[in-house]
């Protein structure tokens, strides 16, 4: 078979990260205080943290979906505003995001190829990768996905359609995602059931009403069909209930698909493009452990909100000891702590995304037992915060996140 060659092609020689656990967080308090999670939600470059985990993981993650960088050349920004008019952008206020920006294609698949190779020894022999890009890159990836794993390998080329507004007015609209579906072996993981979904009610009066529809075969109507490797589901943009203004978020029922159809519960489910979250939280529901990581602490952050509104599932925070992980000392007159209740100060309010409550500080790792999120539909985030237990033996200690990044900690008595 031909292999895709470039100039800077070369094996990879991956260094491992150092991780830390930094945070154990229980959402509203559910687990705490003594669950130990598997679940990881990693801050860090993905060929380290890859490397770093691989002595413990290699062939044992069921899943891997892999949202990676499309080579578009653009820089993506987060909305972190609350109340805007989605027609006004304009008006929104915006954070950075992720860059997707690159000299050349040779310096795009320098990342690309180490990383999947790497996934690919992190496949369990009878897991899967869908690997989601679009017109820009797949068809790169593709030679590489069949270098790495084999031209049979190949499961399926998924097509994503979906509709939006768009500038184009000298082409065809581009409203298809690629996702590229590889498994490491024959034997492999479909749930065929798990996916099944209603046969159009056109069909239905078809066969009710001819004996001859379907060429005398007739399908098991109240079963459903097994669906084609085209799937529509509505971008982010038209789903308000899963909006995060985290850029190039993906829908919910798209990865409710993927992880059902090639994974069981209690499998181990990874994405380390992880973005806004939506892999591991929607694995989190479907009863499957996760490891998610990126290198933006704006996903980082997103995706540990999400998963505290919309998961009770523990999981912990570990970060890339080289990244600069820096948290300013606030003052405790700030707050108005009782024994099970800690009040925030009225005038932090404004600028707050998120905080947290360690009722037993124990100096090391951040137990997070009571938090509060600021809404995307509501300016302000609640001022009150009850924690499970009375303040042991160690020290009470509040984690505040304002809008721009800006990281607070106050630990009770100083």
């Amino acid at each position: 078979m031909p292999h895709l060659t470039w100039d800077s092609k070369t094996p990879p020689k991956p260094v491992p990260a150092a991780l830390e656990l930094d945070a154990i967080i229980y959402p509203q308090g559910n687990g705490y205080p003594g669950t130990d999670p598997e679940n990881q939600l990693i801050l860090g470059d993905n060929l380290a943290v890859m490397s770093a985990i691989l002595s413990e993981y290699e062939g044992q993650v069921d899943l891997i979906y892999a949202d990676p960088p499309f080579y578009t050349n653009k820089r993506y920004q987060v909305r972190v505003g609350r109340q805007e008019d989605s027609r006004r952008p304009q008006e929104w206020q915006l954070a950075d995001g992720y860059p997707d920006h690159w000299p050349n294609v040779e310096s795009y698949l320098d990342m690309l190829y180490p990383r999947l190779q790497i996934m690919h020894r992190l496949l369990a022999p009878h897991g899967t990768l869908y690997l989601h890009l679009d017109w820009h890159a797949d068809h790169y990836a593709r030679l590489l996905l069949d270098e790495i794993f084999g031209p049979e390998r190949l499961l399926n080329e998924i097509i994503w359609v979906y509709h939006g507004p768009s500038p184009i007015r000298s082409a065809f609209n581009r409203k298809h995602d690629t996702i590229l579906a590889y498994t490491k072996s024959s034997e492999y993981t479909f749930n065929v059931d798990a996916v099944r979904e209603p046969y159009n009610p056109k069909t239905v009066k078809t066969f009710a009403s001819s004996p001859k529809a379907g060429f005398g075969k007739v399908p098991d109507l109240e079963r459903g069909k097994v669906p084609e490797d085209w799937w529509y589901f509505p971008v982010v943009a038209r789903l308000h209930n899963e909006r995060t203004g985290y850029p190039t978020q993906k829908p919910q029922a798209l990865l409710e698909r993927i992880i059902l159809a090639s994974s069981n519960p209690g499998d181990l489910v990874a994405d380390f493009f992880c973005g806004a979250g939506t892999t591991s939280l929607v694995a989190s529901q479907l009863e499957r452990r996760f490891i998610a990581n990126d290198l933006s602490w704006r996903a980082v952050h997103t995706s540990r909100t999400r998963h505290i509104a919309g998961s009770d599932t523990p999981f912990k925070m570990l970060y890339e000891t080289s990244l600069p992980l820096e948290r300013l000392s606030g003052r405790m007159d700030e707050f108005n702590i009782t024994d099970s209740q800690v009040e925030i100060d009225p005038n932090l309010v404004d600028d707050l995304d998120y905080w947290e409550i360690d009722p037993d500080w124990d100096g090391e790792v951040f137990h997070s037992a009571a938090q509060a999120i600021r809404p995307r539909k509501k300016v302000s985030i609640s001022r009150e915060l009850m924690f499970p237990d009375p303040i042991g033996e160690n020290k009470l200690a509040i984690r505040l996140v304002n809008i721009d990044g800006k990281q607070t900690q106050i630990i009770y008595p100083g």
